[in-house]
């Protein structure tokens, strides 16, 4: 039998349904743009770089954020924002003329004609994405191919960071959206960041500026519950000695905390899983290690060591599927040094081959592969088609 709770908030949900309905009948308002990011969890990605961009070229456009009421702590102070499934976020969502997401907005809405719908999406695919992914039938059975498609069909226009994100996400998400080619405008801070922004970001970790940051950022395995990291951060840090500092950030499909760190034998393992913005844990970062995360192919922007730690990549290709192998040591394919075994890792940083020529060479055929339209510019291109902001006439 249905619960008092359950009772009101299936009732507060047709009432909201009700209003949203009314509220498709009203004129759009040229000037409202909704933003969101990763489901709902706040201000973040290229909507974010996006969002703060258009402020500043386009400020007639009020930009709003879609949140989530578990999320409304993560929002910046002065950035607006609506609950997700408040009458206010179903006003925002009949009404405003731009849409731009790197995920989707949950809980379904109805795309009117003269809506914009930029799709930015949130990393250069590694892994099996989209329709891709029924070739695996673990995750087919968890996806909802017709809802993915009936979501391609609200995009007019579709963000990409490199040729083989383009290519991949024409055939995964087939639609007649049209490709902006134009790099990831969350990598903006790259180019643009000074020393003494570094040097802030460093010294708000607590980090001296002596010591030498490893910033251990793995991503999501489908096949395993909760976060297991595939190296242990403390034996790390007490192995490469008190001038070596680990960050440690777990995806955020595990929450808020890697629950590393806090005080632990060496004192130098912070979790920074709940960062706000994770493009400063990597500009505060001497060398990125990670597995097949999508952060590796940002990261490279920076053209930083990358050491790839993959103790289990021929289960992760089986079970996930991959478009390349990063482990093959092809330029192109793989950034930097890898590593199989905690052993293995420990001697890519003592014996100095995280940062040889062998592997910056590495680096740079995986920055001219995957880095090609990232250069620091990214918001302003995307900003100028998307809102249709004109670019200025060159001074005489």
């Amino acid at each position: 039998m249905p619960t008092r709770a359950s009772v009101k908030r299936y009732v507060r949900r047709q009432v909201m349904r009700a209003a949203y309905r009314t509220d498709l009948h009203r004129p759009l308002d040229p000037d409202l743009a909704v933003y969101g990011a990763y489901w709902n969890r706040g201000a973040a990605c290229n909507p974010a770089a996006i969002h703060a961009k258009a402020r500043e070229l386009a400020p007639h456009i009020r930009g709003v954020w879609a949140v989530s009421s578990r999320h409304r702590d993560r929002m910046p102070a002065g950035v607006p924002y609506v609950i997700e499934g408040s009458r206010p976020y179903w006003r925002a969502m009949a009404t405003a003329t731009y849409l731009v997401n790197n995920s989707s907005f949950p809980g379904g809405f109805t795309k009117r004609p003269g809506q914009r719908y930029l799709q930015t999406h949130h990393g250069t695919p590694l892994k099996t994405m989209g329709l891709d992914q029924r070739a695996y039938p673990e995750l087919a059975r968890k996806a909802d191919f017709a809802k993915i498609l009936a979501h391609v069909g609200q995009w007019d226009f579709s963000l990409s960071a490199n040729p083989h994100s383009t290519e991949i996400w024409d055939r995964v998400y087939p639609g007649s959206y049209r490709r902006l080619d134009l790099g990831y405008p969350r990598n903006d801070v790259y180019f643009t960041a000074t020393a003494e922004d570094i040097a802030k970001i460093r010294a708000e970790l607590g980090i001296h500026a002596d010591q030498t940051v490893l910033l251990y950022a793995p991503t999501h395995r489908d096949y395993r519950e909760g976060f297991v990291p595939d190296l242990d951060p403390e034996r790390l840090a007490r192995e490469l000695g008190p001038e070596y500092v680990v960050l440690v950030r777990a995806h955020y499909f595990y929450g808020r905390s890697a629950e590393v760190g806090g005080g632990g034998p060496t004192g130098r393992v912070l979790d920074v899983t709940a960062h706000p913005r994770v493009e400063e844990l990597c500009l505060a970062a001497d060398a990125l290690i990670t597995d097949y995360s999508s952060l590796a192919f940002d990261y490279a922007c920076l053209d930083r060591p990358i050491v790839v730690h993959a103790p289990d990549w021929d289960t992760y290709r089986t079970t996930r599927g991959t478009y390349f192998d990063l482990l093959s040591g092809r330029p192109g394919d793989t950034p930097g040094a890898v590593t199989a075994t905690s052993d293995e890792l420990v001697e890519v940083f003592r014996t100095g081959e995280w940062r040889s020529p062998a592997s910056a060479a590495l680096r740079t055929a995986f920055r001219e592969r995957f880095c090609p339209y990232d250069d620091g510019h990214a918001a302003e291109r995307v900003v100028r088609r998307f809102f249709a902001v004109p670019f200025a006439p060159p001074s005489r």
